[in-house]
């Protein structure tokens, strides 16, 4: 994959395979690419070259309406635009825009009481039930980062990319989220890829670790052996860590 921006190759060759199933962390220092390979894998951005393939069929080039359509679903603060909504409004309405329906004067009512139905259940998955009458704006941000979870699973996603999950986050409420993401989409069946520059939450968390370098894949393999590689210390993990 390669994707350059007023010259600058932000993606230079990079090759990336998600098992199903797996929990596949994307790490690197900033400016690696990591992000640029998000928004081309959900058609926020088209690549220069190379091909994106998702349950067989290419998508590369697909608006990200459509490839959300398809399973694949990206969390990166899709909270935000509804801070004036309540928590339970707006993983309804993140339901219905997935399912791209809007409403009409033919069907609002069933549609958004439908939608309101699958809400509460994404809420309950991810431990907000209580706090649904709640504005979007009084969420603290742990629970924010898990309405934004929710808010992506309204799509019922078979791959959710997770974008820095943690960021932001103590130390305590970074080893609460890993758990929480590891049991909720375990349970669900929901294969993960994401970003994060916790180094020690990557480990915990990910099957699969890919590490980004200047827009090229350095390094690829098991969270022991991405730990043992001396190329990945010198560059992203500190050296002799």
């Amino acid at each position: 994959m390669y994707r350059s921006f007023q010259g600058f190759l932000a993606l230079a060759g990079v090759s990336l395979s998600v098992a199903e199933g797996s929990f596949h962390a994307l790490v690197g220092p900033n400016g690696a690419g990591k992000t640029t390979l998000f928004n081309v894998i959900t058609g926020r951005l088209r690549p220069d070259r190379g091909r994106i393939t998702y349950e067989g069929r290419e998508i590369t080039g697909w608006p990200t309406f459509r490839i959300a359509r398809m399973g694949l679903a990206i969390s990166f603060q899709r909270a935000q635009p509804f801070l004036s909504m309540t928590v339970l409004e707006a993983v309804a309405v993140a339901r219905l825009g997935y399912q791209g329906r809007t409403f009409t004067l033919l069907r609002p009512l069933r549609d958004f009481k439908e939608a309101l139905a699958q809400a509460e259940e994404a809420l309950q998955k991810v431990g907000l039930e209580k706090q649904t009458s709640k504005r979007v704006s009084e969420l603290p941000l742990g629970d924010l980062k898990r309405l934004d979870v929710a808010i992506a699973l309204a799509g019922r996603p078979k791959l959710l990319l997770l974008d820095e999950p943690l960021a932001g986050l103590s130390r305590a409420e970074r080893r609460e989220m890993v758990a929480f993401i590891r049991e909720l989409l375990r349970k669900e069946g929901v294969t993960l890829l994401f970003t994060e520059h916790d180094t020690e939450a990557v480990l915990h968390l990910a099957d699969r670790i890919t590490v980004l370098h200047q827009g090229r894949v350095l390094a690829e393999g098991s969270p022991e052996e991405i730990r043992q590689n001396a190329e990945v210390r010198a560059a992203f993990l500190g050296g002799g860590a």
